[in-house]
């Protein structure tokens, strides 16, 4: 029989991350990554892209705001209770927007490869 498996919240190790923000691993497989991520108040992150990984997203609590396009002018916002999706190879930021709520999500990687890509800008065309 199988098990149902618990993994407490404040036993969680660090995974990949980019500058400005943490991300805690609850699962891995051969194809897939569940963490969850947090961003101080005011936190930018740098840019970066999490390769061919499928990226579903839900906030649970604060704002997010995720910079990305042509020379990074484009911007998505997802609040509390949104859920979200970043398709592979995009290059964006995240943005905690907030200057006194730090903002926390849990994200599914769906993908093979490395899971965060950190690289020198936006998109230039």
């Amino acid at each position: 029989m199988s098990k149902i498996q618990a993994i407490r919240g404040d036993a969680l190790p660090e995974a990949p991350a980019t500058p400005g923000l943490v991300r805690y691993l609850a699962f891995e497989g051969e194809d897939h990554l569940v963490v969850r991520s947090r961003a101080e108040t005011g936190a930018v992150t740098a840019w970066h892209h999490h390769g061919d990984h499928h990226v579903y997203g839900y906030i649970l609590s604060g704002v997010e705001r995720f910079e990305y396009g042509p020379m990074g002018q484009e911007a998505t916002t997802v609040y509390q209770g949104d859920f979200f999706h970043i398709p592979p190879f995009t290059i964006h930021r995240d943005v905690n927007p907030s200057p006194d709520e730090e903002q926390q999500a849990v994200l599914f990687f769906d993908g093979t490869g490395p899971a965060v890509v950190n690289v020198d800008g936006p998109d230039q065309a």
